[in-house]
């Protein structure tokens, strides 16, 4: 199958996918409620930095697509809602132009219709340091994400079966390139373990992407003609298992969170548990095909709003500040704390 049918597939199936009712690890966090916020609406600042970005809002249009004529719109649509908004994007996966030249347009509409915002180039985590330089300068990238996704690829027909030098990979990508590189998973989350790794190979930044988003292993699974996998399709960490995962990574690397963002109240959640922004793809992606740029601009701006007001109730004027919030974490999440000895009562006594 060419890239082209491939790419038009992923956002088929995605879309056909969004509407499924699901469970979420979000709803395993509740927040403590104090009666006296001793603040205003207009003291919240929602503004967020990490690396040398200044972002005005904590969330970002997460990776989806590129490759086709269809994707091309969809890139292009979802760029003039970035520019609108101020909010970063990042491109999908940008292998399919550097195979193809043709489909290049598809991920350079983004930087022609978001001309000063920040835009984070995209591809695996197997590509070259060659590879790398010419995905940041075919959209004149801020920044790029080295997507890792082993079991996509291994549920995928035609995917990788060897995965050997991904990590050399992506030290030599950190060391060779000027622009920041954000190592991101696509669905399956991060353990410690992962993290450690990254951190030892000189990776500041990272986008921890769990599972109750798009599932691409779903997505493989519809695109096998047999032997289905689907007993994968539950594979991985979820956004929220991967924030407690990364705890002891505070300090020492910038946590990006994404996968499973329904509202701004999941964006909420993500912060207090240490992201310095929230992705989101699925969400994003379904609103411009149904409601089109103007209403998912509204969408933006109501998160905006709404982030205001929760950060009022919380009493809380930064983001930063979300982290000193009271938690309580129940259901299988807490279950999963107390298998791997992460300390969940810390977090309904931070304030």
């Amino acid at each position: 199958m060419s890239q082209l049918n491939r790419k038009n597939e992923h956002v088929e199936i995605a879309e056909k996918f969004f509407n499924k009712p699901k469970q979420s690890d979000y709803d395993a966090l509740a927040f403590v409620h104090h009666s006296f916020p001793e603040m205003a609406v207009n003291d919240v600042d929602i503004r967020t930095s990490f690396l040398d970005f200044h972002l005005s809002s904590p969330f970002y249009i997460n990776a989806m697509t590129g490759g086709s004529e269809k994707t091309e719109k969809i890139n292009a649509q979802l760029a003039q809602v970035a520019a609108a908004t101020g909010v970063a994007i990042a491109s999908g996966s940008q292998s399919a132009a550097l195979k193809d030249p043709s489909v290049t347009n598809s991920f350079k509409v983004l930087r022609q219709y978001n001309p000063t915002g920040l835009i984070f180039a995209n591809l695996g985590a197997d590509h070259s340091v060659e590879n790398a330089l010419r995905a940041i300068d075919m959209l004149q990238a801020n920044a790029i994400q080295l997507h890792v996704n082993a079991p996509q690829e291994l549920i995928m027909p035609e995917g990788d079966r060897d995965f050997h030098h991904w990590l050399t990979s992506i030290e030599a990508v950190v060391k060779q390139v000027d622009v920041p590189v954000i190592v991101k998973e696509v669905g399956f989350g991060m353990s410690r373990n992962t993290l450690s790794l990254l951190n030892e190979i000189g990776v500041e930044t990272v986008d921890l992407s769990g599972r109750g988003g798009t599932n691409f292993a779903a997505i493989e699974n519809v695109r096998r003609a047999s032997h289905s996998l689907d007993f994968l399709e539950n594979w991985g960490q979820s956004t929220i298992v991967s924030l407690l995962e990364a705890q002891p990574f505070l300090t020492k690397m910038n946590l990006l969170a994404s996968g499973g963002v329904r509202n701004s109240f999941d964006i909420i959640k993500s912060l207090s548990l240490g992201a310095k922004a929230v992705g989101a793809s699925g969400f994003f992606l379904h609103s411009i095909l149904n409601d089109g740029v103007d209403s998912t601009i509204q969408t933006i701006e109501n998160w905006q709003e709404e982030l205001k007001l929760m950060m009022t109730l919380l009493g809380k004027k930064t983001i930063p500040e979300l982290q000193e919030t009271d938690l309580i974490i129940s259901g299988s999440v807490r279950d999963w704390c107390l298998a791997r000895e992460i300390d969940y009562q810390q977090f309904a006594k931070r304030s």
